[in-house]
Parts: structure tokens; C-alpha cells; sequence
């Protein structure tokens, strides 16, 4: 998402609270011509960010994916960036399913010969125009919301393989709860990633401190390194420091 333009993701806004809009009322609303917005279509259609359909178009996302990807982007790019920094030529790594893990994938560019092992349908595009990457997307039931793979079979496959790295986030993270979600499946998926690599790393923008998911994932104290933005109030960092945690800002 962050390559799209402003024009673009005006557009991608407008069909994800409407999304029977046609070319015409989304040109009179952005004042540009029926012209400007069909070949944005065809852009946004290549980037596989919409479906065209008979006079529109239908985003090809799920709304809470493309939620998520709007909140905090800077921050997540950071993230995403600081963790791909850790990787080094030949490193084979597991990333869950998720807007800000998924984004390691693109600073993977320039490494050599990595392997990545991952749930997530949202690294798919970077496997394509890396040559160096070498991905292994295992099988399960295919979640939208998530854009990840889950279930009995995903958890099965994923015990093949053991890496030195598995970058996991979480959909909220506290000293006293923990990593939580709101999916059980997403849950069982980290847990499983975690008993199969040498190193975890978690990366969580600073939002999702304090809050609460309805199922528990594991205790903090599971990462070996904690990634997360400047936002995170220093009197948090401290505390999570005291508990022996090792964070990295970005």
C-alpha cells in the first residue's frame, strides 16, 4: 500500500466505504476526468490492489486488511525495515501472517539466498520480483480478514522446517497479558513458529501496547527482541526493560 499515490488511495478509500461506485461518480468526486480514473483502475488493477468489474472496480482486499495498512504506515515501515536489517545472506526465517511482518519481506531486496517460510498471502508479491527470496507458503483454510493461512494443515506443514529467525507481531501486546488476538488460528500459528526457530522476534507498532485481544498468544518474555516505534512512552520502555525485555526503537 505504501507505493500508491494520493490520487490512488483516495480512490481506494472511497470503494472501500462504497463500493458499488462507478468511474463517473468517482471522477466528479475527485474532479478529475473519467480518463484519469480508468487508467487509475488499470494501475490499481495491475498493482493487484482492486478487481475491475462491468463499469467500476471492487478492492481485492478485505476491509480490515486494508484497515489496518492505513493505521500508522510510517511507523510500520520502520519496523518492518529495522527487522529486515537483522537478516543476513543465507538466513532462513518464518513470518506470520500480518500488515507489519508482511512488509519485512520488501527490504529483503539486495540479501542473498534467503529462505522464508510464512501463513501470509501478503508476501506473495515480493516473492515474484526477488529473485534472492526463496518462499515456501504452507497450506490451510484461507482467512481474508488476515490474508493468511491457518488451521490443522498450516500448523502441520510448518513442522517441516526449522529457521534461525521467526519475526511474529501481535494484535496487542502488555507486561501484564502479553501478546493477545482476536483469532485463535492466528494464535495457534505463532505459537507453533515459535517452538520452530532459534530466535523470535516481535514486531509491534506502538498502538498495540495495552491492548487486550480475546485469546492469549504467549508471554512477552518469548522474544528475544522487541521492535517498536518512538511513540512507545519512555516510562513503558522502562518498565518493559526492568522485566529483562530488549527492545529496539525505531
Amino acid at each position: 500500500m505504501i507505493s500508491l499515490n494520493d490520487r490512488e488511495r483516495k480512490i481506494l478509500d472511497l470503494l472501500v466505504q462504497e463500493s458499488q461506485l462507478s468511474v463517473a461518480e468517482i471522477s466528479e468526486r475527485l474532479q478529475v476526468s473519467k480518463v484519469t480514473i480508468r487508467s487509475d483502475f488499470a494501475g490499481l488493477t495491475e498493482k493487484g490492489v482492486l478487481v475491475k468489474t462491468r463499469g467500476g472496480a471492487v478492492p481485492a482486499f478485505h476491509p480490515e486488511i486494508l484497515e489496518r495498512q492505513r493505521n500508522m504506515p510510517d511507523e510500520k515501515f520502520r519496523i518492518a525495515r529495522e527487522a529486515a536489517s537483522l537478516v543476513e545472506d543465507g538466513d532462513t526465517l518464518m513470518i506470520v501472517a500480518g500488515t507489519t511482518t508482511a512488509l519485512t519481506a520488501r527490504f529483503l531486496l539486495g540479501k542473498r539466498d534467503i529462505r522464508v517460510v510464512t501463513n501470509s498471502t501478503l508476501l506473495l508479491p515480493y516473492g515474484r520480483i526477488n529473485p534472492s527470496l526463496h518462499l515456501t507458503l504452507v497450506g490451510g483454510e484461507f482467512r481474508p480478514q488476515a490474508e493468511a493461512m491457518v488451521g490443522p494443515q498450516t500448523l502441520s506443514q510448518l513442522e517441516q522446517y526449522h529457521v534461525k529467525t521467526a519475526f511474529i507481531g501481535t494484535e496487542g501486546f502488555s507486561l501484564e497479558g502479553g501478546m493477545t488476538t482476536q483469532l485463535v488460528e492466528n494464535a495457534e500459528t505463532i505459537r507453533k513458529m515459535v517452538t520452530l526457530a532459534d530466535q523470535v522476534v516481535l514486531l509491534a507498532d506502538s498502538s498495540k501496547y495495552d491492548r487486550l485481544g480475546f485469546v492469549k498468544i504467549l508471554p512477552l518474555e518469548v522474544a528475544d527482541l522487541i521492535i517498536t516505534d518512538s511513540n512507545l512512552p519512555g516510562g513503558i520502555r522502562q518498565a518493559l526493560e526492568e522485566q529483562g525485555l530488549k527492545l529496539r526503537i525505531v
